[in-house]
């Protein structure tokens, strides 16, 4: 994800690779988008917590988690990391997660870049209210040897077990093809046991850039990634679940489809795009979440995702495997940091800009 750099107007013109493009995307749609709040401070998340009606949760990069109750967000907050996170550009606060049990637990996850610039994947407890910073206990830590592509997302899986995104350490084109290396955490997706904080996380996954938003299918359970591109490329990624063995997303051997370089793949099985588009049309991906929700019938089982840089945003239906009926929606969202659900299923959209939206038709 490119947070927060200026979008280009002069966005590289090459030809249209997205699947299903053309006839499909002149479908028209009567979704629309809601403003939920705004007046927050560079926003990267919404979610809510199991078990807590009413109330979204917001990650604002800088390091605070803001509940929102009744369209407003409330002046105490979640939780307060700001001493501890280094923000801007992509490093910040970057993620949270609360566990499938938190209405007995009080358990929640967040993954922040330290004032080092290095990854940290924390577990807190709650008292149901805000964050008891005392309890607070590291699964991860992971040195980033460059200041982007830090992922930043953490969800928790059909199977219970926490999953985390990490991207390829930075720079450009992957310099120490650490995504590719079994050796490295790095651009990887790791599979982590909250219950256990000592354990080595396991690498489920090769071969990502920067896994900036993933999600996992509520109903079904499969996984869905956002991989943002290099230079030309911005792809979307689906493994049913449950999978079998290792999984290597490509990178950076291929950026979407495309060869982008010569190499040998590291081990794993290859998982190609169901769907990508070209930086005619954005420049970086922000993956969404597969709508379960009751209040927007038309959308039901389509996955949405968009551009931070265009604001553009799309949906698909996944038929048999493949990704049909792509279409472009008729609304936009300046600068896209992520998507959301909330209990019910319902799907949010964050602007970086300091709002929250929920889809409506």
């Amino acid at each position: 994800m490119r947070l927060f750099a200026a979008a280009s107007a002069s966005l590289l013109a090459v030809l249209v690779v997205v699947s299903g493009a053309s006839a499909l995307e002149q479908q028209t749609s009567a979704l629309r988008l809601v403003k939920v709040v705004d007046g927050l401070q560079a926003p990267v998340l919404v979610t809510a917590a199991p078990g807590v009606p009413g109330v979204l949760y917001v990650v604002e990069q800088g390091g605070l988690i803001r509940t929102v109750r009744s369209g407003k967000a409330q002046a105490q907050p979640f939780l307060d990391l700001r001493s501890k996170v280094r923000a801007g550009g992509e490093q910040g606060l970057l993620g949270l997660a609360f566990a499938p049990d938190y209405r007995k637990s009080r358990q929640f996850v967040v993954n922040y870049t330290d004032v080092d610039g290095h990854t940290r994947v924390v577990r807190y407890r709650s008292n149901g209210s805000k964050a008891l910073t005392g309890t607070a206990r590291q699964l991860l830590f992971i040195k980033q040897p460059y200041g982007n592509h830090n992922g930043g997302m953490v969800a928790y899986g059909k199977d219970g077990l926490l999953y985390v995104g990490m991207g390829d350490g930075g720079a450009g084109g992957d310099p120490e093809g650490r995504a590719q290396s079994p050796s490295s955490l790095l651009g990887k997706m790791l599979r982590l046991n909250p219950a256990r904080p000592a354990a080595r996380p396991v690498i489920v996954a090769l071969g990502v850039r920067n896994p900036w938003r993933f999600s996992f299918d509520r109903l079904s359970g499969d996984l869905w990634i956002g991989d943002v591109g290099q230079g030309a490329i911005e792809e979307v990624d689906r493994v049913a679940w449950p999978w079998k063995g290792l999984l290597n997303f490509g990178w950076d051997i291929y950026e979407g489809r495309a060869r982008f370089e010569n190499g040998t793949l590291g081990p794993g099985r290859l998982v190609q795009p169901v769907s990508q588009y070209n930086h005619s049309r954005g420049c970086s991906i922000t993956g969404g979440y597969v709508y379960r929700g009751s209040a927007v019938l038309a959308a039901l089982g389509r996955y949405f995702y968009g551009d931070y840089c265009s604001g553009t945003v799309w949906s698909l239906k996944l038929v048999n495997g493949v990704a049909r009926q792509v279409r472009v929606e008729p609304f936009s969202v300046k600068n896209l940091t992520s998507f959301g659900e909330d209990n019910a299923g319902e799907l949010y959209a964050v602007s970086a800009d300091g709002a929250v939206y929920r889809l409506a038709s």
